[in-house]
Parts: C-alpha cells; structure tokens; sequence
C-alpha cells in the first residue's frame, strides 16, 4: 500500500548553493519546469540531511522511527499549473544510507534514493561531511562551521531573503523509476530556522560530470545550515513528461 504521508525530525539540513547562468540550466530539466530566477541567476545545488525519527503519519505516535543521512541534488524552479504559477524545487537525484529508502523510494513514497556511502561528524556547530554514492556518479565533500553572516559573493542580501527564497520551494519533483514523470513530495515544517554557515572545503562532482554544467559556469554562492525541525513529507500529484 503507497505511503502518503511521513512525519519526522529534520535534524540538521545544509543547502549548498551555485549560481548558475539560467540559460545554461534551462537545458538540463525538463519541460514544464524553468529556473527560478532571482538577481539574474538560477540557484542550483545539494541539500545534505539528516533524518531522524522518520515513520508514517498513521504510526505518529510511536516513541522511534528511522534515521538516515541523505543528499538530493537540486534546483529551484518555477512553473505553470492549470493556468497558476508554482515555485518549488527539481531533484535530479537521491542519494541515502537507507536500505529501506532505496527499496519504498519510488514505490511505495515519491522519490527513487540510491545507495551511497557517507561519514558525518558534527560537533559545536562544526559539521565535516563526506558522501560517495555506490555508483560513483555522486561525491560530496564539504567541511565548515556555522557563522553570522552570508559571504559577500552571494547574490542573497541577508539570511532573511535567502531563507524565504527556499521556503517558498516545499513542493519538490524528482523522476520517478520510469523517467515517464516526476513524482511530487511536499515538504511542511512546523518551525523553520536558518543559519549561515562558514565553508572551509567543499567538493561537489555530480553537476558537472553528469549534468555537464562547465565548471567555469557553476558559481559558489553560500551555504546556509537548519537545524531540528520538525516535519511532514506529504504525497502530492506526479506530473507528466
């Protein structure tokens, strides 16, 4: 029987972000999506979190759930549904330390995850993550400590505006099994923080050796940290390709 709902803690969630010329990205999702603009630039990138307590709304009032590290690459964007405009997030791929996410990801709840490998410290605001996928066609390195302020280079003005920029995108769409739709997974939160956070090391590989972005194209913007939030992913309605 499919899951429609999840209920659980988002115990810590970083966003890296890219700037990313929208012209350029316009070629790697598809149609009805575009890039969400904003200052001229698309904002392409990784989400890295951790769940915690994960279980189905039905069981919501059991003590434990299941925790798991995971990355999805992503993009903001934009389009047009019976005739509204929508803002949310395209996921090119899900990565997870979860059998179990691997195995109903997809199939019985929105989202096909891939295996992968990752290490985690995380300690006084001071995060080190490493993830490979099983695969290879993903690594994530990245290293840093949370801080007051966004750097110069970010097209954000403040935390404030770089926080309503990604709040405003809950519904998030990734492929399904097939690569005949993208399946939709609304993400709502019962509080809502973000903070900046200080990078000291970061790799990315998957944008630019499977999605082809040039590497001169893909500009560093910031990376912004949240912590213990809680939350529901919630089935919505897939869209056709």
């Amino acid at each position: 029987m499919p899951i429609k709902t999840i209920k659980g803690l988002i115990k810590r969630r970083l966003l890296v972000n890219y700037q990313v010329d929208p012209d350029v990205i316009q070629n790697v999702i598809p149609p009805p999506f575009k890039p969400k603009i904003i200052k001229g630039n698309s904002i392409i990138g990784v989400c890295l979190i951790r769940l915690e307590d994960i279980r189905p709304s039905l069981l919501a009032s059991l003590s434990v759930g299941i925790s798991s590290e995971n990355a999805a690459h992503r993009i903001a964007v934009e389009w047009v549904e019976e005739g509204i405009k929508k803002e949310g997030v395209y996921i090119f791929r899900r990565d997870t330390n979860s059998k179990l996410n691997t195995l109903v990801g997809g199939r019985l709840f929105p989202g096909v995850h891939k295996f992968a490998d990752f290490e985690v410290s995380d300690c006084n605001g001071m995060v080190e993550f490493s993830m490979v996928s099983r695969d290879k066609e993903a690594e994530v390195h990245i290293s840093g400590n949370e801080c007051e302020a966004l750097p110069e280079i970010s097209v954000f003005s403040s935390i404030d505006e770089i926080s309503a920029f990604f709040k405003g995108g809950e519904d998030g769409y990734s492929p399904n099994p097939k690569q005949n739709c993208v399946q939709g997974l609304c993400l709502q939160t019962d509080n809502w923080n973000m903070k900046p956070f200080m990078v000291d090391n970061l790799k990315t590989t998957y944008m630019q050796n499977k999605l082809n972005i040039p590497k001169e194209e893909l500009q560093f913007d910031s990376v912004v940290i949240m912590r213990d939030v809680d939350h529901t992913w919630k089935k919505i309605p897939s869209i056709k390709l």
